[in-house]
């Protein structure tokens, strides 16, 4: 099953977040993601034709975060949107990060 078929599953914390090693494959995954310079996160950064086009990106990942229970940070402004995502109980990744970097990516109008 790809990541982007997949489904969070709730993190209780208590476990190790991945290391860079385990990182690598899951980010060959998700085109356009990198690891944020904290190294614990994942980001992400879309342009948009205007401000209109960037809200409603917005307002579906968050629709979509809500459904997945896993919710990222989300800047934007006039063309564009940022979107860093990483586990806050562990402090770093797990694979529920790339599953919703990689259902983001199936977005309509990305």
């Amino acid at each position: 099953m790809s990541l982007a078929e997949s489904r969070c599953v709730p993190c209780k914390g208590g476990i190790p977040a991945l290391t860079r090693e385990e990182i690598q494959p899951y980010l060959e995954q998700v085109n356009e993601w990198e690891l944020a310079p904290q190294a614990n996160r994942i980001k992400r950064d879309f342009t948009f034709a205007d401000f209109q086009s960037a809200l409603r990106f917005v307002n579906q990942v968050g629709e979509l975060a809500e459904d997945m229970g896993h919710h990222p940070e989300i800047q934007f402004g006039w063309g564009h949107a940022s979107i860093e995502i990483w586990t806050h109980k562990i402090g770093g990744l797990h694979e529920n990060d790339f599953i919703l970097a990689a259902r983001v990516d199936q977005l309509p109008g990305i």
